[in-house]
């Protein structure tokens, strides 16, 4: 097996063949970072619009349920169930919103970057994914080692970030444990949109920078070499070899079909030895007559040959076939500029002069 390319020797940019296959593959350039924004964006959404109405009808009902537990029957399994579903009910309507903005959030930010597709190749086993060697190299390989590096400096640019956005979150919580409660759940609250805000801001630098790079590396990844170039140029516009031969078989084919017209045709205009032509003129059918067969050297030799098999008349008349091989196409009728000559070539053959006999040469 030939070995793969290096990236040296691929100097080309992806055509847009090879990007379209790649797609179709699905291998598509994709940022691991932009969900973690869109979902980190999604809990600021939720913190600045829903949590506060949130937190405040579940800690009501918590605090009715823990304070006055004598109000809530235990006495049966039925009982046990009805309280269970209650509970459950405020607890899922506290966070039935976060969650469905955590879930648009991840959907959104896959469409965004690609529109999803299905690929069969994708979901087909393959030993590699599920082998324990593979996925030690996968984790402890170089990428794994680069993936590694790329977390923690992550972790540390947030942390720098969030230490700068949030240094005076002690003071803040201090003047909070002096307000009434109420005051001190806004404060709360008001703390951790800024730290969220902190984290969605630095994540969408992360992301952003990200993005540019996960689509640069996607597509040197995809470079060709030159040889790749050539190859796909081949494939696009075929073989030049398979097309030559191609066009002589359409070549050989069209002068057999035009070779086996030439006993319909009513009279043959020729020069002696280079020019042939062969025209059928029947007054019920066209206007004027068409243009059977025509050839040069041998081809002309050809037509001749077969008139002369089949008694069909020949006229030499070197001017005329010559200036008529040059104007004249195959299945069409004559330009109107001959007319007058083969009308009279034909008068011959109806005999309003001596017909020529059969397969002889008039001058």
């Amino acid at each position: 097996m030939a070995d793969e390319p290096d990236k040296e020797s691929k100097t080309e940019q992806a055509s847009e063949k090879k990007v379209r296959d790649a797609v179709e593959k699905g291998n598509l350039p994709f940022s691991k970072e932009a969900p973690i924004l869109a979902t980190l964006v999604a809990m600021l959404v939720f913190a600045l619009f829903f949590a506060y109405d949130s937190i405040v009808r579940l800690g009501i009902f918590l605090a009715m349920f823990l304070e006055r537990p004598h109000e809530w029957s235990l006495a049966t399994s039925a009982d046990a169930i009805s309280l269970y579903q209650i509970v459950f009910l405020e607890i899922g309507r506290a966070i039935v919103v976060v969650m469905a903005l955590l879930v648009a959030a991840g959907v959104g930010a896959s469409v965004m970057q690609n529109m999803p597709r299905l690929v069969g190749d994708r979901i087909i086993p393959k030993a590699n994914r599920i082998s324990p060697m593979a996925g030690w190299k996968r984790l402890f390989g170089i990428k794994g080692f680069v993936e590694f590096l790329k977390s923690v400096g992550k972790v540390l640019f947030a942390g720098v970030f969030l230490s700068f956005a949030l240094s005076d979150v002690h003071l803040r919580l201090l003047e909070g444990m002096l307000m009434l409660p109420s005051a001190f759940s806004m404060q709360i609250r008001d703390i951790v949109v800024d730290l969220v805000l902190g984290v969605v801001i630095a994540m969408a630098l992360i992301a952003g920078v990200d993005l540019l790079w996960t689509r640069y590396h996607w597509m040197e990844e995809l470079r060709m070499t030159k040889q790749e170039v050539k190859d796909e140029h081949k494939q696009a516009e075929g073989d030049p070899i398979l097309k030559a031969r191609m066009r002589s078989l359409a070549r050989d084919r069209a002068r057999q079909r035009m070779i086996a017209a030439v006993p319909r045709a009513t009279l043959i205009i020729a020069n002696p030895t280079h020019y042939s032509i062969a025209l059928r003129y029947v007054r019920e059918e066209t206007a004027a007559p068409i243009v059977v067969a025509k050839g040069q050297d041998l081809i002309a030799l050809k037509i001749r040959e077969v008139a002369e098999e089949h008694g069909i008349p020949i006229f030499e008349d070197v001017t005329l076939a010559r200036s008529m091989f040059k104007q004249v196409s195959v299945d069409s009728m004559i330009p109107p500029q001959f007319y007058q000559a083969v009308a009279e070539l034909i008068r011959i053959i109806q005999g309003n002069r001596k017909a020529p006999k059969a397969g002889t040469s008039v001058s």
